[in-house]
């Protein structure tokens, strides 16, 4: 017998468990849209922006005068637990103020 044989016969079966490397991946994004309606005050609208995502004066009113020529907007871009948030913020407060303001979410 060749000494290879006799080191494969002694030696004991060994098994070596292999974990597979867990891959990441950025979170998918959402647009935060805003919906255009005849009924809001432009001046309402301005202050959901600000309060809610943090836009400045003339920022927030970039995106009212946006919404209200083209009927939509993007208030900005989150995860989607995020963005689910702010809608509800902003429909909450519309709500109460009884403005048919509407908020919605679409994947990025």
């Amino acid at each position: 017998m060749s000494d290879d044989s006799k080191n494969n016969n002694n030696e004991s079966d060994v098994s070596v468990l292999v974990r597979p490397k867990t891959k990441t991946r950025k979170p998918s994004m959402y647009k935060v849209l805003m919906l255009n309606d005849d009924y809001t005050p432009m001046e309402f609208v301005v202050h959901v922006l600000e309060r809610f995502f943090n836009k400045t004066r003339d920022e927030a009113t970039n995106i009212m005068l946006h919404v209200h020529k083209k009927g939509v907007g993007v208030c900005g871009v989150f995860t989607y637990e995020v963005a689910e948030s702010k809608v509800t913020l902003v429909m909450d407060l519309a709500r109460q103020n009884q403005h048919p303001l509407q908020c919605t979410i679409e994947r990025d």
